[in-house]
């Protein structure tokens, strides 16, 4: 049985590229929720620091989530913000249950 994959993916965007980075992670949004096996795919942006984004993203299972990493819409949004990015963290996690 397949485990579901949370991911969370925090973007530190430059300051002087803020929007840029904003617009091209928007651009995901849409296309990622239509690929096999995501779950959710909820992108936020810090009410203190605009500069700082987080992906909130679950996915049926690690082999879907990784074909999501090489899709094109992902290649194009890594082209668009080459330098616009001062930091990226990625976390895979699993969801505890409330009893062990």
């Amino acid at each position: 049985m397949n485990t579901v994959l949370t991911i969370v993916a925090k973007i530190e965007a430059k300051p002087e590229a803020i929007d840029l980075v904003k617009t091209e992670l928007i651009k995901l949004i849409q296309p990622t929720r239509a690929e096999q096996g995501c779950i959710a795919y909820d992108l936020h942006q810090d009410n203190q620091s605009p500069e700082i984004f987080l992906f909130f993203e679950k996915w049926e299972s690690r082999e879907l989530w990784q074909a999501h990493m090489n899709n094109d819409h992902l290649k194009a949004y890594m082209e668009a913000v080459d330098g616009a990015v001062a930091n990226f963290t990625l976390n895979e996690m699993s969801e505890v249950p409330e009893s062990a």
